[in-house]
């Protein structure tokens, strides 16, 4: 099972498992397989037999048949955080490789990169350069920094942090959170499924002790993977209320 460890700018050490290139690829077929759909829908809307006739009087036509096919991907991948319908299904996504969401440039140029990577060369760069790098990037990655990992399915207790405490009675253990941005709670729920993912507790210690150090606090005797679950639903708590 190949993996890639990422250092953040927190200077927290995470680790991902890559994509596969069978993951890639069945991905890519899927969204290819609803970009086929849509061609197919708008072609039988019009008419088999009429539709050179009516793109002839109708050139504009043409711009709104294919610029969904060739901004599907570069749409996709900002709208959903790295992700088309196609990785979604297999459970893959973009990331940077510093360890956070890649930029709407880096999508940009992995976009541009596609007529090297799959069109003009038949996918074969692509293929080529996935099977052969550390990191399993193809060449559109390479240049812009990123590359592809699996997404951890969410478990029960997962998703207990991505809810807010909205308990009447829930009491803040740690009030100095609200002090975080939505950036680091996405980084520390990054930690803990890494954690959960690996077993690496470690990962949580380093991320304690950060989280210690920005807010000048001290961990209330819990260990250390409660205490970036209450750090969690404590901001949760807190920023419902603002």
């Amino acid at each position: 099972m190949a993996s890639i460890h990422i250092t953040t700018t927190q200077n927290i050490d995470l680790e991902y498992e890559l994509a596969s290139l069978g993951d890639r690829i069945l991905g890519r077929l899927l969204d290819g397989l609803i970009i086929a759909g849509y061609i197919i829908l708008f072609v039988a809307i019009i008419g088999f037999g009429n539709f050179d006739s009516f793109l002839n009087n109708n050139p504009w036509i043409f711009l709104l048949l294919i610029l969904p096919v060739v901004f599907y991907d570069l749409v996709s991948e900002i709208l959903l955080n790295g992700q088309s319908v196609g990785k979604k299904v297999r459970g893959i996504k973009v990331i940077s490789l510093n360890g956070g969401q890649a930029s709407i440039g880096q999508y940009l140029i992995r976009w541009l990169f596609r007529i090297v990577d799959f069109s003009l060369s038949g996918s074969l760069v692509a293929t080529i350069c996935v099977a052969v790098t550390q990191k399993h990037q193809r060449l559109g990655d390479i240049v812009a920094a990123t590359t592809l990992v699996k997404i951890r399915p969410r478990t029960m207790i997962q998703q207990t942090i991505y809810e807010p405490a909205e308990e009447i009675n829930y009491t803040v253990t740690y009030p100095e959170v609200i002090n975080l941005t939505d950036k680091d709670m996405q980084l520390i729920k990054e930690v803990i499924q890494n954690v959960q993912q690996s077993g690496n507790t470690m990962l949580a210690v380093e991320a304690m002790r950060k989280v210690e150090a920005v807010l000048n606090i001290k961990n209330k005797n819990q260990e250390p993977l409660n205490f970036l679950y209450t750090v969690i639903l404590d901001y949760n708590h807190l920023a419902s209320r603002l």
